[in-house]
């Protein structure tokens, strides 16, 4: 005997599929992560992530604008500098490289949202993510020092035109600290996207290379959150969101649906998930051998991503996908 509740009768037509779908995947998900270099015509591709390139400012505008014809609301930009220093200069100096691409790119196409991500590892000569004590050799970012120059990096980056600031150093007290710059700059409209539980992975190998910000020696772990934690992963949020964050991400993604959910039950705010380089490059690398198919793959995992609780999908695949959504 059968149940009388047959769910099966709910999947008989693509049609009646489509009209009980719980969650939906759009364009208007998507943000695109850029990488702007020096020069003029620049368009060096990342070995590591076939597809994604380094690009000087005029071929990020050239980019923006296909972003933006494809219906995607927003990038995010990162910078590599022609020089790095102990006082990450390039990341809050008003010629910036990231400065540059902003103001460009708003100048080109004023309606394409354009974040900037609030870090200093690919400005520091020893690429970790602010302030480090004299002769250690471990890692330990001294906290408050790296404060002020995030706090100086921001507005700067607001200055240039950013409409979103993106910290994604994990140092206590760093989304209080911005606030305050912006608010005493005269920005207070400049919404905050924290990067409030990003987690110490080895899936951010690829992205290293792209930003050129791999630790010279050391790791992150002293200040990026331990994988095998998720309850401070909400301790984290709940501090971002009492000192002013507008918007909370979780970086990476795929191996962390639960840390996105739970921080979505937590809160009121839209919620970003980051599609990290390693999550791309290991589809990547799939598909170039043939061994899945790129495009239902990609789309099962942003719509798991969905389904977990994001507002939002910061991806590499974001141009493939708004093709795919669109066709």
């Amino acid at each position: 005997m059968f149940p009388i509740n047959r769910p099966r009768r709910l999947r008989s037509h693509p049609q009646l599929r489509r009209m009980v779908r719980e969650n939906v995947l759009q364009v208007s998900d998507l943000i695109y992560p850029l990488f702007a270099v020096p020069g003029d015509g620049v368009a060096l591709e990342v070995k590591s992530m076939p597809g994604v390139y380094q690009l000087s400012v005029d071929k990020i505008v050239a980019e923006a604008k296909e972003v933006y014809e494809l219906g995607i609301p927003a990038i995010i930009l990162f910078g590599i500098p022609e020089s790095k220093d102990e006082q990450a200069t390039g990341a809050w100096h008003d010629c910036g490289i990231v400065q540059k691409a902003t103001r460009a790119v708003k100048e080109a196409v004023p309606d394409l949202i354009v974040i900037v991500d609030t870090c200093l590892c690919e400005y520091t000569s020893h690429g970790h993510c602010g302030y480090l004590e004299v002769g250690d050799l471990t890692g330990r970012v001294l906290n408050d020092p790296t404060l002020e120059l995030l706090k100086k990096t921001a507005v700067s980056q607001a200055k240039a035109g950013a409409d979103i600031i993106a910290p994604s150093g994990m140092m206590d007290g760093f989304v209080q600290a911005i606030r305050a710059g912006l608010d005493e700059a005269g920005y207070t409209d400049t919404p905050i996207l924290s990067y409030a539980a990003k987690y110490a992975s080895a899936y951010y190998g690829p992205f290293r290379d792209a930003a050129e910000s791999a630790p010279k020696f050391g790791d992150r772990r002293t200040y990026q959150m331990d994988p095998a934690n998720s309850r401070e992963a909400l301790k984290e949020i709940a501090l971002d969101i009492a000192e002013g964050a507008d918007m909370l991400m979780v970086k990476p993604a795929l191996a962390y649906m639960d840390i996105i959910w739970r921080v979505k039950e937590a809160c009121n705010l839209p919620v970003a998930a980051y599609n990290v380089s390693g999550e791309y490059s290991m589809v990547k690398a799939a598909a170039l051998n043939g061994w899945i198919d790129e495009k239902s793959v990609v789309l099962e995992t942003l719509l798991g991503f969905k389904r977990a609780g994001a507002d939002l999908i910061l991806t590499y695949h974001a141009k493939d996908v708004a093709r795919w959504l669109q066709a």
